[in-house]
């Protein structure tokens, strides 16, 4: 929505301005500030400069509170800029780019001191972010949330339509619904080492429109339609349209007496054209692009429609402004002190105080304050708390798997706690049946903006429900990993975003746990709670074969932070520490965790869980902080440590070498990073709690140890050193092969007859 109209002097006065400070912060981190280390500290000054006008245009004409934006992460200083103008960010800052402490590399919505609505640098997960912000706040309001509306913006770099988690995104089925979604492309057709030799704009368009997207191009500024209007200026549209990249790029290199030889080609309309310019025109012309030209942005703007996603093509030029302009090898150049000395006299600013401001009282000034007053939000509300029980109460019997224990939980607490099962949502790429889900979809709903019939309700075939409506908890989103976490990145972020918490479950075939692995992680990084459930896993899959037999996954909860990973053994396991999992999200220091499920039938028996409520509490509280004492051995000669899947195995191999007078210790470890965090604090580094350590690993019991899981060994090798005891480490290092369980597990040596053989090694 178009604001007032404003002086277009007063507009054009802070696009200049917004571009020196831009320039000028990547200038004092490289040439200003003391660098003792000489370690390159780095800025993209010509990134920055082709956004300019376009933010310029969107911040100070076109935005409202309620609107988000994400910004292409070289483009980072510009909107420190804004802010600074605007009043939302202190003078102090602007030195402090890339400093510690300072001013962040890219756009952080965690780390930065002004606001931002969405981080980005990992090219492509920032620009789609807010087309799952859009989802989830529609899903609030659906729900009766107040949450808002607005549109969502991403400025978006023309080679970041490179990454294929931006296609993945436009191309969900649900996407096309969002007409609050609103991308521009700064088409300034340069990568990071080159001129892009054919940016192919037609093709991209033509597959945004293939995705039900309006597709709107801005490609020339006022002053070139205008000339395109007098005689020679169909020919002069016909050769700018004509040339490849590279040759546009070089003549923004020339000066005008360069320009007046090679732009005509020997076209004699044309030359006349040129010849009529004076050189100042000429210049200014050829770099009159769109992208650059207030008005014409005013014009796409104002043509947005909100029925349907936008993108806006907006030609630009990479460096427009500076004396880099043009040039291939622009991304990561610095302007020199003289460079700067020029533009700062060219743009009326002042090396020597580069951060003055508008002068109280001039147009500029006034301009600033409006907008500052116009975009101001309220204050975000504090999330409620969310009353969690932490033990249901059931004691399974029977055979069961980790996976359906999933399912189960969720519809336990739909009774026990029906509050927070409220503001449960689960979410899946095409696998809610296959990941033991349908229970919880057939009681919950499928969530859509508009409700669908289901047109199976009444064959008594169908086992599993797809009724959906704006109220359903479950999503269902394509195959495409990276959509999944990056929903659950801003579904978990949504009680800092508005106050409203959400408890999002993301469940996803484990293999494809590190494909999804890097989107996950910077949804954390941004503040977004989730929980990443990877089910089923390991070779324990067994006649699926290496192509769907997880190895590396265990590790994941140790290594990736702001996480607690979590494989339990036994469904009670599983209960307890999803719903330790579910207290930690949406709320200030929180955190994501991930689980590793298993489709094994276990003897739910073997778990031995206490009938005694304070020793079921006891046990509950190991399971939560990472591990417990499975099988008490009364003079143990080894300990054995196991989690997941092979815990009946190691449980059969104590027996077994029982039988040979050899007793040992079961350890189950539910939470290797747990463990790890507890030895680390035990050693002085963290601050994490260390007594599980005591009760589960005590000095007294210290006795060799052999681990094993179904997963590569290393993840629980680090146990040894708790009490410095000898140990072999047992899992999975090779890819896996078809065939039954007992086939599987003795090819990867972590069988029964395996352990066994470790414990006597170690033991001898």
């Amino acid at each position: 929505m178009t604001q007032a109209p404003v002086t277009a002097p007063a507009l054009t006065a802070i696009e200049q301005r917004v571009l020196w400070l831009a320039t000028a912060i990547v200038h004092q981190a490289n040439r200003v500030r003391p660098n003792p280390s000489g370690l390159k500290v780095g800025g993209h000054q010509a990134s920055c400069a082709s956004l300019v006008s376009i933010m310029t245009s969107l911040w100070f004409r076109h935005l409202r509170p309620e609107d988000r934006v994400s910004v292409k992460p070289h483009a980072s200083p510009v909107l420190h800029a804004i802010n600074y103008l605007l009043g939302e960010l202190d003078e102090a800052y602007l030195p402090t780019l890339r400093e510690f402490g300072g001013l962040q590399s890219y756009p952080s919505r965690a780390k930065d001191p002004d606001p931002v609505d969405y981080s980005t640098g990992s090219v492509g997960i920032g620009a789609t972010a807010p087309i799952w912000g859009a989802l989830a706040r529609r899903y609030l309001t659906n729900r009766g949330s107040d949450a808002g509306t607005g549109r969502q913006y991403s400025l978006v770099g023309d080679a970041e339509l490179d990454e294929g988690a931006i296609w993945e995104a436009i191309l969900d089925p649900g996407v096309a619904e969002l007409g609050e979604l609103v991308w521009i492309v700064d088409l300034n057709r340069q990568s990071l080492d080159r001129v892009v030799p054919n940016i192919a704009a037609g093709r991209l368009q033509g597959m945004f429109g293939a995705a039900g997207w309006q597709v709107l191009t801005l490609k020339y500024g006022r002053l070139l339609e205008e000339l395109f209007t007098r005689p020679g200026g169909a020919e002069l549209r016909a050769r700018i349209d004509e040339m490849p990249n590279p040759e546009y790029q070089r003549l923004l290199r020339c000066d005008a007496a360069q320009v007046r030889d090679r732009l005509p080609a020997g076209n004699a309309a044309l030359a006349a054209l040129v010849a009529s310019l004076d050189d100042e025109t000429l210049l200014a012309a050829l770099r009159n692009l769109g992208g650059h030209d207030l008005g014409s942005l005013d014009e796409v703007f104002a043509a947005i429609s909100d029925d349907r996603p936008t993108v806006i093509f907006c030609y630009t030029v990479k460096g427009r402004g500076l004396p880099t302009q043009g040039h291939p090898q622009n991304h990561s150049s610095l302007l020199t002190v003289e460079q700067m000395e020029e533009l700062a006299s060219s743009l009326g600013t002042d090396l020597a105080s580069p951060w003055e401001g508008f002068a109280p009282g001039s147009p500029e000034a006034a301009l600033c304050a409006e907008v500052a007053s116009r975009l101001r939000r309220p204050d975000v509300p504090s999330a409620p708390s969310l009353e969690l029980p932490a033990d249901i109460g059931r004691t399974p019997s029977g055979t069961a798997t980790t996976q359906a224990a999933l399912g189960r939980v969720l519809l336990d607490l739909t009774r026990e706690a029906p509050e927070a099962a409220k503001r449960v949502v689960t979410v899946s790429p095409d696998v809610s049946s296959t990941t033991n889900l349908g229970g919880w979809v057939n009681k919950v709903g499928v969530w859509s903006a508009t409700e669908r019939r289901d047109w199976f309700d009444d064959d008594p075939e169908t086992i599993m429900h797809w009724r959906e409506k704006p109220t359903g908890q479950h999503v269902e989103l394509g195959i495409a990993e990276t959509n999944l976490v990056g929903l659950l990145g801003e579904l978990g972020a949504t009680w800092s975003r508005w106050g409203e918490p959400l408890l999002p479950i993301g469940v996803m075939y484990d293999p494809f746990v590190e494909r999804a692995l890097e989107p996950w992680s910077f949804g954390i990084y941004a503040g977004g709670q989730s929980i990443l459930i990877g089910t089923p896993s390991g070779v324990t899959l067994a006649p699926e074969g290496g192509a769907h037999q997880s190895i590396t996954t265990p590790s994941i909860g140790i290594e990736q932070p702001g996480c607690v990973s979590y494989e339990p053994a036994f469904a009670i396991d599983t209960e307890w520490t999803l719903l330790a999992a579910l207290g930690r999200l949406g709320k200030p220091g929180g955190s994501s965790s991930y689980f590793r499920l298993s489709t094994r039938p276990v003897d739910q028996t073997l778990a031995g869980v206490p009938a005694d409520p304070a020793a079921r509490e006891r046990r509950r509280r190991q399971v939560v902080a990472g591990a417990y004492l499975l099988r008490r051995a009364a003079a143990p000669s080894v300990t054995l440590a196991a989690m997941g899947a092979l815990v009946p195995d190691t449980l059969a191999a104590a027996e077994r070498l029982a039988q040979v007078g050899v007793e040992a210790d079961v350890v189950c470890v539910t939470s290797p990073g747990l463990l790890f965090e507890a030895q680390q604090a035990r050693s002085g580094r963290g601050g994490a709690e260390s007594w599980i350590l005591d009760q589960v690993f005590p000095a007294s019991r210290a006795r060799p140890l052999v681990s094993v899981l179904d997963g590569h060994p290393h993840t629980l090798a680090f146990l040894a050193g708790i009490n410095r005891v000898p140990s072999v480490a047992l899992g999975v290092t090779g890819f896996g092969q078809s065939g039954s369980l007992a086939e599987v597990y003795r090819y990867h040596g972590i069988d029964t007859d395996s352990i066994i053989r470790a414990a006597l090694d170690v033991t001898a």
